[in-house]
């Protein structure tokens, strides 16, 4: 029962602190305080609550728990992150993106791709990824290729679709004004349409970005060699090694923010001039 008045003492005291800072609005690196504290406040509840309630590790591993056994297994899991995340969603990002770039590009030149290829993209989409992850296993096997090609169908989708949203934001207005400059089309693309097409392209990249993840975690439950986070994690909930199930997600969640802000980092030095990354 102590551990759970002290939990809940600690969330108050948290809670009232967390209200003062964000009144303050703090700027640069100082804004991370708030989230931080937010994070720290949300073990600690958890910690006492699992404690105090004398919750099951099987049910619900406490934080600490999950701690040791990131630390005991550090060596296991950072194999399991480069055949997951650097050989599977990385490659399977890059090749993913750059294939919907240039289908955009071919939309955009060429209309009547666009009533051919759109709905294709369509129906790709909308297939489950539970189905098409063992068929691209018996494809191309059991290494990174068959989870490269599972993130591609994943994050194939959302980037075109912002990129033909992007290619079409420019106003009739600027489009004249290039025309009255004699601008061919690959001028007007390169100077005009595509700069204002990169919010909508780093948007489409920061959601393939965590769907780029999913995808190769889910392709290992159908199929990978003796390493990777979702070979692990279907090994361990055999065993019932629910904290380094855990701590499998939680290496995971911290490999994915990771990724994420590099791209939304890349985003504000590429469109510093759109409104939303002025300060």
């Amino acid at each position: 029962m102590i551990w759970v008045i002290g939990a809940l003492a600690f969330w108050a005291v948290a809670w009232w602190l967390n209200v003062r800072l964000a009144r303050l609005s703090l700027q640069g690196p100082a804004r991370a305080v708030v989230p931080a504290l937010f994070g720290v406040t949300l073990l600690v509840v958890w910690e006492g609550l699992v404690r105090g309630l004398e919750v099951s590790p099987v049910i619900l591993p406490p934080p600490s728990a999950i701690g040791a056994a990131l630390a005991r297994s550090f060596a296991v899991l950072w194999v399991d992150v480069v055949a997951t995340f650097v050989k599977g969603a990385l490659t399977g990002f890059f090749i993913g993106c750059s294939a919907a770039f240039l289908v955009t590009l071919l939309i955009d030149r060429w209309p009547f791709f666009r009533d051919g290829l759109l709905p294709i993209c369509n129906f790709v989409a909308a297939l489950p990824i539970v189905g098409i992850a063992p068929i691209m296993v018996m494809w191309f096997g059991f290494g990174w290729e068959s989870k490269a090609a599972v993130v591609v169908i994943m994050v194939f989708f959302p980037v075109l679709v912002n990129m033909v949203a992007g290619l079409a934001a420019t106003d009739r207005m600027q489009r004249d004004l290039m025309e009255t400059y004699a601008a061919s089309y690959w001028q007007t693309l390169v100077k005009l349409r595509l700069p204002a097409a990169m919010p909508f392209l780093f948007n489409g990249l920061k959601i393939a970005s965590t769907l780029a993840l999913i995808g190769a975690i889910v392709a290992e439950f159908f199929g990978s060699p003796i390493y990777g986070m979702g070979f692990r994690i279907s090994t361990e909930v055999g065993q019932l090694g629910l904290d380094m199930v855990w701590a499998v997600i939680a290496v995971a969640a911290l490999a994915g923010s990771l990724f994420y802000g590099a791209i939304a980092l890349i985003e504000r030095r590429v469109t510093f001039w759109h409104p939303s990354q002025r300060n």
